[in-house]
């Protein structure tokens, strides 16, 4: 209920909030670049993962006035990858992953200084994370892939103000409210016999934020964006693990949380 409240409330605030057009903004825009980042996920008091990630985005923009507002809907996707080391009772080095991210933003334009620009948003967002931890560790313990599903709503704020110089600085702040999550076990990398599991995550949150430094030109526009990308997710509900058949025990995704920490660079046209 708390999270269906908060998405009114946003809307009620994109539909009263004064706006006037905007010059600086184009009809149609593009981003596509590069990114970098250090990530480290960690299920507390029983193991973590950490290494740097790789990635590309890139994003699509509409601006465009409706009953004298002026809105904003963005597309935009990333792919990343890169290698983490995992640590708990034993180690293991290099382990492949992987992660997907497609958003939809709907937001409002709207100037509130000279030369400062405000957008309001919310959207619609899903995040797939792929850890290939098959492979024996340090102790013998043999590891197994696992598939990580999180459907989400964020909730932001971008403020934008044009400098000298053709120059431009922002910062976005963002709460992402967590609808749900699969969490996928692949079992049977482990013995043939096991059956993989498939955990519910239904409690969690997320947090962002960046600072963007745009560089106006002819041609196209530079940003560079430091960020910080931040989930919080609770223990999993229990499902049955099986052994050829029959009832071995019950397995869970524990409480866990992962910080991502890095920068990007696009250029716009």
């Amino acid at each position: 209920m708390k999270k269906v409240l908060m998405l009114i409330i946003l809307f009620i605030l994109l539909g009263i909030m004064d706006a006037r057009a905007e010059d600086v903004f184009t009809e149609h825009s593009w981003d596509l670049g590069t990114e970098i980042s250090y990530i480290k996920y960690e299920e507390p008091d029983v193991m973590e993962e950490k290494g740097a990630m790789y990635g590309i985005v890139g994003s699509y923009t509409s601006y465009g006035a409706f009953m004298s507002r002026y809105f904003m809907l963005k597309l935009e996707g990333k792919a990343s990858w890169g290698q983490v080391d995992y640590e708990n009772s034993g180690t293991l080095d290099s382990i492949d992953d992987y992660m997907l991210e497609f958003r939809g933003l709907f937001g409002r334009s709207c100037s509130v200084l000279d030369g400062t620009t405000i957008i309001p948003y919310l959207g619609f967002g899903y995040r797939y994370l792929n850890d290939d931890l098959t492979g024996t560790t340090s102790t013998g313990a043999v590891g197994y892939e696992r598939e990580s599903n999180y459907y989400y709503s964020p909730i932001g704020i971008e403020a934008l103000t044009t400098l000298e110089n053709d120059w431009s600085m922002g910062i976005v702040l963002e709460y992402d409210i967590f609808w749900k999550g699969i969490q996928k076990s692949h079992l049977s990398d482990v013995n043939s016999s096991f059956n993989d599991l498939e955990n519910d995550q239904n409690k969690g949150y997320g947090i962002r934020g960046s600072i963007k430094f745009q560089k106006i030109s002819e041609e196209v526009d530079f940003t560079i964006e430091p960020f910080i990308r931040y989930w919080n997710i609770e223990k999993s509900e229990e499902e049955t693990v099986t052994f050829a058949g029959a009832i071995f025990g019950y397995g869970y995704e524990p409480k866990n949380n992962s910080m991502e920490i890095g920068g990007r660079f696009t250029v716009n046209f």
